[in-house]
């Protein structure tokens, strides 16, 4: 049996974690406009060139280049405006030599136009003949066929998550139907005597659950299926019973208790019963959060977190959502960051690396990151804050006035 909190840098415990653990991806079709914020299982190929027609960009009149070249304000170019192309409409008349037509912004281009020419470049001349001031060149105003998209073009690659705009896109080129990737199933589990759901009224001693809630919401915007699995009372027989029920329903489990050495650890003795290999590390260098757990279980990554708010959240942030975007083959994005300088310092200990919340301020010659300092149960503290800052494993600490990555909430 590993030693309970010989501990791991986080990246090695993840690294250990993924090389026991096999996703099985399982895939659905769904329409794009219920798919925001879903991820691709297979890359998507344009059905057609968009736009379809030549198009053009601006207000004006649609012509033939060479009509226009040499056209200035002193020696205009004449043209005869035979119509107007409605919008919406195919551009059934043929323009000729010397002619041009009439042309709204998104208008489709006549056969035998190659350009446009802005309406401020025009004026009129007569009731059918208008002045060109300006040349255009051939293209020019002009939004050509393919120029957007081609037909067989890979619009968006798999592991990609849908944005608004990607949405749009796959509108545009006709595509009511994706193949997405259907997101794990994760179960939360809470266990202590004194939590009570969010509706009750804590009696002394009692408090709110509110990790199930804070992690289901981490789990949605991951992209994994958020499963409440109740809260399990402080006996083995209780918790166990809970646990074993949430396995066989999800894809992974997560629970949340008191994983510290002490009699009433009942974390680690439940993962155990759950199925082979079992633990694998109990204990990040990492605070808060150093008691956290990870096992895998019968292909499903099970892991045990802190019971305070605050290193339930942290370490979830650092392990669990990998694990998400892991199983939905989602192809990852940075943390976005900015520089700011420390306002104050930041002790911490050799061998561990400790996240900070920081609130940010906005000045004249950039933004100062003001340190939340609370205990690990204290949610408010990262409620306060903007984003977060690493000291890393093996420093003594960050200096007031020092230049900071921040990693913006």
């Amino acid at each position: 049996m590993p030693e309970f909190f010989n501990v791991q840098p986080v990246q090695a415990a993840l690294d250990r974690l993924l090389s026991y653990w096999k996703p099985q991806l399982r895939t659905e079709t769904a329409d794009p406009r219920q798919a925001l914020g879903r991820v691709l299982a297979a890359e998507v190929y344009s059905p057609l060139d968009l736009p379809t027609f030549p198009r053009s960009t601006v207000d004006g009149y649609a012509v033939r280049a060479a009509d226009t070249f040499g056209a200035s304000q002193s020696l205009p170019a004449y043209l005869i405006c035979t119509g107007i192309i409605p919008m919406g409409a195919a551009a059934e008349m043929a323009l000729r030599s010397g002619q041009a037509i009439e042309i709204h912004t998104g208008g489709m281009l006549p056969p035998g136009a190659d350009a446009v020419v802005m309406v401020e470049k025009t004026q009129p001349y007569s009731d059918h003949e208008i002045e060109v001031l300006a040349p255009v060149a051939p293209g020019e105003n002009v939004i050509q066929v393919g120029e957007d998209v081609d037909r067989g073009e890979i619009i968006l690659p798999a592991g990609h998550t849908l944005r608004p705009q990607d949405i749009g896109g796959l509108l545009a080129v006709g595509l009511l139907e994706i193949e997405l990737v259907t997101p794990p199933r994760v179960g939360i589990l809470s266990c202590g005597d004194e939590l009570v759901t969010p509706e009750e009224n804590p009696a002394s001693g009692q408090i709110r659950d509110i990790n199930a809630h804070i992690l289901a919401s981490m789990i949605e915007e991951a992209g994994g299926e958020p499963v409440l699995l109740g809260i399990a009372r402080d006996t083995l027989d209780d918790y166990l019973a809970h646990a074993q029920a949430g396995f066989h329903q999800v894809d992974m489990l997560v629970m949340t208790a008191g994983s510290s050495v002490s009699t009433r650890d009942l974390t680690r003795q439940v993962i155990e019963t759950l199925g082979k290999p079992g633990v694998l590390q109990h204990g990040l260098a990492v605070k808060p959060g150093k008691p956290t757990i990870l096992a895998v279980c019968e292909n499903k990554p099970v892991i045990g977190l802190p019971g305070n708010p605050v290193s339930a959240m942290l370490v979830a942030r650092q392990i669990l959502i990998p694990l998400i975007h892991h199983a939905v083959g989602k192809t990852l994005k940075p943390i976005a960051t900015i520089r700011a300088i420390l306002t104050r310092n930041l002790a911490s200990t050799t061998g561990r690396e400790d996240t900070i919340p920081v609130k940010l301020t906005a000045k004249e010659r950039g933004w100062l990151a003001e340190p939340v300092f609370g205990k690990s149960n204290l949610i408010y503290t990262l409620i306060r804050a903007d984003g977060l800052v690493s000291v890393p494993l093996n420093s003594n600490g960050i200096l007031a006035g020092t230049e900071v990555e921040v990693f913006l909430l």
